[in-house]
């Protein structure tokens, strides 16, 4: 955003422009959301205090009863937060707590997007106030002390109501700590030209359909079963053939033409009373294991789920990436790796996703940093694509390209979920779709298979409503 708003007015928009489209974004913003009030705007140092000048003075010319809470002098501001503080002829009161006073609004413009240490002094105990007082907070950018590109809390940070953002969202309004802290979010046009941001910021996105539905697999008149792609996953033994068992048949419910589970021979009875569309191959040997793979037509496949860690599991990771077949690892394949990471990442020259949670990534990457660095960083170092899962789920591919998962139900954390996830992602591939695309795209059906199965879901709801997220898909692109 500071490349984008210099690039704006070396494009000849003068800088308090922006500022004055901002303020007025904010103004509406609050008046089409609460009726007039006591309201204190706390304006900072910047740009943001700046933008919090503006705020004031519009909403006072509606007729609002505003006062101004500033941290430092108007005389230290320079450019255009300068002029805009000039423009303010109400009431203006040192930052402290006990400005917070009979507020009944307050309007955050202390620190934006750009702050890079943590809140202190008065700074901080004001935010700390407002944050446990009983007015509503709108914050302008992102509320101050939430680090814009990671969503770290910086010290202390306010629940807003509501937060106004400039051009584009920022990634720390989707990165948990900092998305628990924004409340409604809303993205205003402020004139800065579309030619103005850099080239770098189309390789990081908010997850939504418009991104990849196009490329969505679709049944049409010449529509066959293989046209769709036959998936394979690796069972489990008896005694742990559920997580095999959900991602099947997620897999089978997201599109793929076939799905066979791939067993021990002691474990076929247990999966052959259980699947009924979904097939069961038991296998006896790793040669056996081999000869499944060598028909083309079978051409992805979920290794992880119930897989039990170990050598057995590693070996056959490593036949199916030798066999070029898209491949999804999840879980246990992952794990399975986690003393000699590098022969999976050298092993991998075919569509390949990995799903690790927070505890299997650390497992196998030593990337530190927020979670797009260390996202990006694992996709680069290993050839696959990563899908790292979690509240805030990112997804990543080798050459940059990202996507945050911007909300996701509480109620996806329990079992055998992240097995439904990987079943939705092997289903994408076999069907042709890009590894990072299908990626991103379960991971969206996934977030809204949750709302769509309500509280108190268990993993086995998730793929039964997966044809009606298949149709928002379509409706949404």
């Amino acid at each position: 955003m500071a490349a984008a708003d210099a690039a704006a007015v070396a494009a000849g928009v003068p800088g308090i422009a922006l500022m004055e489209n901002a303020g007025a974004a904010v103004a509406r913003a609050i008046t089409a959301r609460f009726a007039p009030r006591p309201t204190l705007v706390l304006c900072g140092p910047g740009n943001n205090g700046g933008d919090g000048f503006v705020v004031a003075r519009r909403l006072a010319e509606r007729g609002w009863s505003v006062r101004v809470a500033s941290l430092g002098s108007r005389a230290r501001l320079r450019g255009a937060a300068a002029v805009a503080a000039r423009s303010w002829h109400g009431e203006l009161m040192p930052l402290q707590p006990g400005a917070l006073e009979n507020a009944r609004l307050v309007v955050d413009a202390l620190f934006g997007a750009g702050l890079s240490r943590p809140l202190e002094g008065v700074a901080r105990d004001t935010i700390e106030a407002a944050g446990g007082g009983a007015a509503p907070v709108v914050a302008i950018d992102v509320p101050s002390g939430v680090h814009g590109d990671s969503g770290e809390v910086l010290g202390a940070a306010a629940s807003s109501a509501l937060t106004v953002t400039f051009h584009r969202a920022k990634p720390g309004h989707f990165l948990l700590p900092g998305r628990d802290r924004i409340g409604e979010l809303v993205v205003a046009d402020i004139g800065i030209p579309h030619a103005a941001t850099p080239p770098s910021a189309g390789r990081l996105f908010a997850n939504h359909p418009r991104l990849w539905g196009e490329l969505r697999p679709r049944r049409t008149s010449a529509s066959h079963k293989y046209v769709h792609g036959h998936a394979l996953v690796l069972g489990g033994g008896m005694a742990s053939s559920g997580a095999a068992r959900m991602a099947a048949r997620a897999a089978l419910r997201a599109g793929a033409g076939l799905v066979t589970v791939v067993c021990p021979g002691d474990a076929l009875a247990v999966y052959a009373a259980q699947l009924t569309a979904v097939m069961v191959a038991p296998f006896a040997d790793e040669e056996e294991f081999a000869r499944m793979l060598a028909d083309p037509r079978r051409n992805g496949m979920l290794l992880g789920p119930g897989g039990g860690i170990g050598q057995a599991l590693r070996h056959r990771v490593l036949r199916v990436l030798e066999a070029k077949k898209a491949c999804v690892l999840d879980a246990d394949a992952l794990t399975s790796f986690a003393d000699q990471p590098t022969a999976l990442f050298d092993a991998i020259d075919s569509p390949c996703v990995l799903t690790p949670h927070e505890g299997e990534f650390r497992r196998l990457f030593a990337q530190t940093g927020d979670k797009i660095a260390r996202t990006r960083g694992a996709a680069a170092q290993s050839g696959a694509v990563v899908l790292l899962k979690g509240a805030d789920t990112v997804v990543a591919a080798a050459d940059g390209r990202a996507v945050i998962q911007p909300e996701a139900p509480p109620a996806l954390a329990t079992a055998g979920s992240g097995d439904v996830l990987a079943g939705i992602v092997l289903a994408l591939l076999v069907q042709g779709m890009p590894a990072f695309e299908a990626a991103a795209a379960a991971v969206w059906a996934h977030a809204r298979a949750g709302y769509r199965a309500g509280t108190g879901l268990i993993a086995e709801d998730l793929p039964e409503v997966l044809p009606g997220v298949l149709a928002e898909i379509d409706d949404l692109r």
